[in-house]
């Protein structure tokens, strides 16, 4: 086995996915209840005890809601940079088993070779990962306000790629949202909508591209019909498959978040 590859969830509800390999299992981001996750664990055969570790992209809830439930098992290890690991432990109180590193850098864990990226988001220092394992590589890209030159140079070589697709500029607008919300949504450190990521994946040439997982779709500011519209039409006659990931599934055996 390379590695095998599941979205728990993925929504302004909460994000979270599970990445396994020969040597292990590690959650991406941990923004459900610690009963949630655990729950959807079960669901594909695995326990918090199968889980090695934990990589955060950056510390806000829909990201690490269930810190307060995962932190009793011991076993885990947290990965994050200082500024957002500073901040996870102030909101939630904890003080957890954290491994540290730079954005920018790149690491080892078990036979997963890890490459950390700054992204640019309204928080402390937000980061995306790639992911390599037996020669593939998966990339993890949410909560990104642009697509810069260093995003584009960390997703050149993906074979599979998770991209936010968050909002649609019309339901944005009229939605009931307060306008400051809005501007930080729509601003250069918020999220990218779907014509954004649709211009993006217009231009993307990369002949390794099997998956393409749009994520973080807003419940209220979007539509999966509409990403395909505009994100998925921009990529799916140069990969294999392209998913937009539902937010109101989680798990479902339907849905393919997943490979």
């Amino acid at each position: 086995m390379k590695f095998k590859f599941q979205i728990i969830g993925s929504s302004s509800g909460g994000n979270c996915a599970l990445l396994s390999s020969d040597a292990g299992n590690v959650l991406i981001d941990a923004g459900f209840t610690g009963k949630k996750i655990k729950d959807s664990l079960k669901t594909l055969g695995l326990t918090i005890g199968d889980i090695d570790a934990v990589f955060f992209t950056h510390e806000h809830r829909d990201h690490t809601a269930g810190v307060t439930g995962l932190s009793s098992a011991i076993h885990l290890r947290f990965f994050a940079n200082r500024a957002t690991a500073r901040e996870i432990e102030y909101r939630y109180k904890r003080t957890l088993p954290w491994v540290y590193f730079n954005s920018g850098e790149r690491f080892a864990f078990r036979d997963m070779n890890v490459t950390t990226f700054a992204i640019p988001h309204d928080s402390q220092d937000a980061v995306g990962y790639a992911f390599e394992i037996g020669g593939e590589k998966l990339v993890w890209l949410t909560d990104c306000g642009k697509i810069t030159t260093i995003v584009k140079h960390n997703l050149a070589d993906a074979d599979h790629l998770v991209i936010e697709s968050n909002y649609d500029p019309v339901m944005l607008n009229r939605s009931d949202r307060p306008e400051e919300l809005k501007n930080r949504i729509r601003g250069t450190h918020g999220h990218l909508s779907n014509a954004q990521c649709a211009e993006f994946l217009s231009e993307y040439d990369n002949p390794r591209l099997q998956n393409v997982f749009f994520a973080h779709i807003s419940r209220e500011c979007n539509h999966s019909d509409l990403v395909r519209e505009t994100s998925l039409a921009a990529i799916e006659s140069r990969c294999a498959r392209a998913v937009p990931v539902d937010p109101a599934l989680m798990l479902a055996p339907e849905a393919g978040f997943g490979f």
